[in-house]
């Protein structure tokens, strides 16, 4: 019901689009939460609370209009250069409403409902995006670029998306199913169920997500249960671009299916972990490995 819902939104706000670029000056789109945002103009000062969400701004052609964004919002190398109001999960109010914003771009599950409806509260203009799958990433450019009057250049980027992505899909969804397990952290276990974008990658490859089936987005996991599931790749991602040591540590299960035939991976977390263009680059890297996993291990 949540991806028919999310599907529906996404066809909403492609007839929205259409009503707002038709009609001269105001702009109306209705957001993830069901709220509808009305713009007298395209935005010209916008403030970006994730770093995905500043990346697809930027894809979109209005990178030149963010006057603010969170901690780590490092891409493209232009976004290093723009003032931070804080991190995605701590927003500095004072510093957000100094950079008179005439639109906030906040992320629904990042930045929670309790800041956004606190900004709301403030009379400042927010409109809600979240991604939970790959096909709504072109859809959040056309939002984007339809908020910001950028239309050509939102368009011209979500259409190479969804080729990009229908060549992936085309090319590996049909594929024997491989089982993967996701680690995102190690102390605790973190992983991301069925309902998570990252899922949808998984799914993309023609993988399965060996946790799909747990309640929370991000649930904590005990050792025994991923022992039990016995995944047949295990795929590690982290905080940082670097391979954590951690990856490695699986080795002392031998027990385990992906151990036995060497398919421990890691992917950096910039390209799949953001809910942005790039994540085709990750998705890319996440096939390559499952296709090496269906060939059997290296002789």
């Amino acid at each position: 019901m949540k991806h028919l819902t999310r599907s529906l939104g996404n066809w909403a706000c492609a007839l929205l689009y259409l009503l707002a670029t038709a009609a001269a000056g105001e702009i109306r789109l209705v957001d993830v939460t069901g709220h509808e945002v009305v713009l007298e103009a395209p935005a010209q000062r916008i403030v970006s609370l994730a770093p995905h969400i500043t990346e697809t701004l930027f894809a979109a052609g209005a990178g030149e209009k963010i006057v603010g964004t969170v901690a780590s919002s490092d891409y493209p190398e232009a976004a290093k250069a723009i003032p931070q109001i804080g991190g995605y999960d701590r927003i500095n109010r004072e510093s957000l409403m100094a950079a008179r914003p005439d639109l906030v771009l906040a992320w629904e599950s990042g930045n929670g409902s309790e800041v956004i409806a606190g900004l709301r509260a403030l009379g400042v203009t927010v409109y809600v995006s979240e991604v939970r799958e790959l096909d709504q990433i072109a859809g959040s450019l056309r939002a984007f670029a339809t908020l910001a009057g950028t239309a050509e250049a939102g368009h011209a980027a979500a259409n190479a998306f969804d080729r990009r992505l229908a060549t992936l899909r085309n090319t590996y969804s049909h594929r024997p199913p491989v089982t993967v397990f996701y680690q995102i952290w190690n102390s605790p276990i973190l992983t991301l169920n069925g309902e998570h974008l990252i899922s949808d990658v998984i799914r993309l490859c023609g993988g399965r997500n060996s946790f799909t089936d747990a309640i929370a987005l991000v649930p904590k996991i005990s050792l025994e249960s991923i022992l039990l599931r016995d995944p047949d790749v295990i795929v590690a991602s982290g905080m940082g671009e670097e391979h954590p040591e951690w990856v490695d540590d699986w080795r002392r299960f031998p027990s385990l299916r992906a151990v036995q035939n060497q398919q421990l991976y890691f992917i950096p977390p910039s390209l799949l972990q953001r809910h942005s263009t790039r994540i085709l680059d990750g998705a890319e890297q996440l096939c390559g490995f499952l296709e090496e996993a269906r060939a059997g291990p290296a002789t």
